[in-house]
């Protein structure tokens, strides 16, 4: 028992040294939300109330893996507005409400716009926004509903992550 005793005890400095290595790892990572703006809500009975809930979520997730990766944000606070969003195909809600409505071949300009802030573990407080949309319909690219929408969000989220907070 002794002898278990002197071999734990021999890596208890190795331990320690793993602990406080170990201690930035396990910092608070930043808290994310993300809320509806006023248009967007009025907006919402029109593109799908779920589907837009679902838009602010990935909003969320996105920027939330960036940070993930980065961590320089680790304790700060980022509250986020979607405050336009549009798809790039007809959501369901558009198409039970027009039955007309192609959901394959029907394409617009979508994208989204973002505002907010950012709140700093130390209190600094720091404007955030962003938009992106597509400039004609040559650049709508892929076949999601929320494509452009996606890339507004992929790309505030490494302007984010990069520090970048208010872009165009």
């Amino acid at each position: 028992m002794e002898d278990t005793m002197r071999k734990l005890a021999a890596f208890a400095p190795l331990a320690a040294v793993l602990a406080f290595s170990a201690a930035p790892a396990m910092a608070e990572p930043a808290l994310i939300s993300v809320s509806l703006g006023p248009d967007l809500q009025d907006k919402a009975e029109e593109l799908g109330p779920r589907e837009v809930q679902e838009q602010a979520d990935r909003l969320a997730e996105l920027v939330g893996r960036a940070l993930a990766r980065e961590g320089d944000l680790d304790g700060a606070r980022i509250e986020l507005v979607l405050t336009d969003l549009r798809p790039n195909r007809p959501t369901f809600q558009q198409m039970a409400d027009r039955p007309g409505l192609d959901g394959h071949r029907s394409r617009s300009i979508g994208g989204a716009a973002i505002e907010g802030q950012i709140t700093t573990a130390d209190g600094q407080v720091v404007p955030v926004k962003y938009d992106w949309f597509s400039s004609n319909l040559g650049d709508v690219r892929g076949i999601n509903t929320w494509a452009d929408a996606d890339r507004a969000y992929r790309r505030l989220a490494v302007n984010i992550a990069d520090g970048r907070y208010v872009t165009r």
